[in-house]
C-alpha cells in the first residue's frame, strides 16, 4: 500500500509558493489515491492536472500500481480544514451541531478552531407582544460540530 505521508510530502512540495492549500488525502486498500485541494478563488482544472502529473512523476507504478484522482474540495461539501472556514467568512453557511440542530446563517468570524455564525431568529422582546426577528450570534468549535458547509444560493 502506498504511504500517505509520501503523497502528502509530494503535494506539499507542489503547493509551495502557490495560494492553493491541501484539504484531504485518502488512500484506500486498493491504492486509490484521492487528493483534494482548494483555493480562495476556486480550483482550476489545469492545476489539478499539473498536480496529478507531479505526483505521477514522483511515484513508481512499477513498484506499486495505483489509481490517482486530484480535484477540488467541492462547493457544498462540509469544510475539512480551517482555511476553508476562513475563505467563507461573510458567506451563508449551514452548521449541524453535535446535538443534531441545524443553523443557517452568515459565517461571521473564525478564531483558531472556533467560529461564529450569525442567524436571524424570532426573539421575545420585553414590553412587546410579538417576537421580533433579530440577529443572533452562535459560537461553535470546528471539532464540536458534525459539519459546516457553504450554502449555495441561486438568487
Amino acid at each position: 500500500m502506498i504511504d500517505k505521508s509520501i503523497v502528502k510530502d509530494l503535494v506539499e512540495q507542489w503547493l509551495e509558493g502557490k495560494d492553493y492549500f491541501l484539504v484531504d488525502i485518502e488512500i484506500n486498500s486498493d491504492d486509490k489515491i484521492v487528493v483534494e485541494i482548494d483555493h480562495a478563488d476556486g480550483v482550476w482544472i489545469e492545476d489539478c492536472v499539473e498536480l496529478s502529473r507531479f505526483i505521477e512523476d514522483h511515484l513508481d507504478r512499477e513498484q506499486e500500481d495505483y489509481e490517482l484522482e486530484v480535484g477540488s474540495a467541492g462547493l457544498g461539501q462540509p469544510f475539512k480544514v480551517e482555511q476553508q472556514y476562513k475563505n467563507f467568512v461573510g458567506k451563508e453557511v449551514e452548521v449541524l451541531d453535535a446535538d443534531g440542530k441545524k443553523y443557517k446563517g452568515v459565517l461571521k468570524s473564525v478564531d483558531g478552531r472556533d467560529f461564529t455564525v450569525t442567524t436571524k431568529e424570532k426573539v421575545k422582546v420585553e414590553g412587546k407582544k410579538r417576537p421580533e426577528i433579530q440577529e443572533v450570534d452562535h459560537q461553535f468549535s470546528m471539532d464540536g460540530v458534525k459539519y459546516c458547509k457553504y450554502l449555495i444560493s441561486f438568487k
